[in-house]
């Protein structure tokens, strides 16, 4: 194989070189000046720490690395969290009033509000991010289009509402499958195979056996869906096809779990920063691409220049993180 595609073109591995207390100096220090700065520093709190993970992520002796700003995320952040303040202060307004209509109207808004801006947060966040993520000078990108993915996001909630949940594994899989392949590193194309029916399987048998086993049975869940997420990720470079390993087994996530419960436990949460550093070493230890990426004719393509971070602190707002 190697011989055919040319150097390089070996199982690529991951390796996350976080330290523990390196993280936490920088964890606390963050905390600090958050505290302080009464929340305006969390932007670049925020960007410290994506900065961190990025360049302790290495993949063939070459790091990642983040090029957002705190300056570009904090804009964002004063956009997303004015209209929130705005809206919480005009229902807090009518529940004073004790209008009900009005409090119904504002309530309704709100979450009104909330439906309409998660898909567009989610299609600004992908773009802000790919624009600035990049390895060996070479940038990610994202191609979608900001109203299919937003009616595509309607329609699926709609759906998911309406039959009380069930369609939810498909809405989700549907979703990453069009994120993902609208996502480009240089000439590299991504794509996503996952299927609805599998990935409802996966929750349907967790549903059914985590009371008989008393939850042990969440350690094989954890390893089904992490690795349904990963196996089913594909690569396209040449118009040859590369997947994603994801090679932990049940007893890992036991592991991990177990060992972080506790320190968070005994440490009253102090020990934090260590778990996060413990995760993220975790996973990397575990993911792999298979045989056939040739990283050495990865190819530059136009710089998408997007420096909008609004849709990255909406996400935040929703405590949802793409890394």
């Amino acid at each position: 194989m190697s011989g055919i595609l040319g150097l390089n073109s070996d199982k690529k591995r991951f390796q996350y070189f976080g330290k523990g207390i390196d993280f936490t100096l920088l964890f606390l220090k963050n905390m600090l000046l958050t505290l302080i700065s009464f929340g305006f520093y969390y932007p670049w709190a925020k960007v410290t720490l994506l900065n961190y993970h990025y360049t302790a992520t290495e993949l063939e002796n070459t790091r990642f690395t983040f090029h957002g700003t705190g300056n570009e995320v904090f804009k964002g952040f004063i956009k997303v969290y004015l209209l929130v303040f705005i809206l919480y202060i005009l229902l807090a307004y009518a529940f004073a009033s004790q209008n009900f209509l009005l409090s119904g109207i504002f309530t309704s808004l709100l979450y009104l509000t909330a439906i309409v801006l998660f898909p567009l947060a989610i299609h600004g966040a992908v773009r802000y991010r790919a624009s600035r993520s990049s390895w060996k000078g070479i940038y990610f990108k994202y191609l979608g289009d900001r109203s299919e993915l937003f009616w595509k996001c309607i329609t699926g909630t709609l759906i998911t509402i309406f039959t009380l949940g069930i369609y939810g594994p498909w809405f989700v899989t549907d979703l990453r499958k069009y994120i993902t392949s609208h996502l480009r590193f240089g000439n590299l194309a991504f794509d996503f195979h996952g299927k609805g029916e599998t990935l409802f399987w996966i929750h349907l048998k967790f549903f059914l056996l985590f009371p008989i086993t008393l939850g042990i049975y969440s350690f094989w869940y954890v390893k089904e869906l992490w690795s349904f997420y990963v196996e089913n990720t594909e690569i396209t470079q040449n118009n040859n096809q590369i997947k994603f390993n994801f090679t932990m087994k049940a007893g890992d996530a036991f592991e991990l779990f177990i060992v972080n419960f506790l320190l968070i436990i005994f440490t009253f949460g102090l020990a934090t920063p260590w778990v996060i550093v413990r995760t993220y070493t975790f996973i990397f230890r575990f993911l792999e691409i298979e045989e056939g990426l040739n990283t050495s004719t990865i190819q530059k393509v136009n710089y998408d220049d997007y420096s909008d971070a609004t849709g990255d602190s909406a996400l935040d707002f929703f405590d949802f993180d793409l890394i």
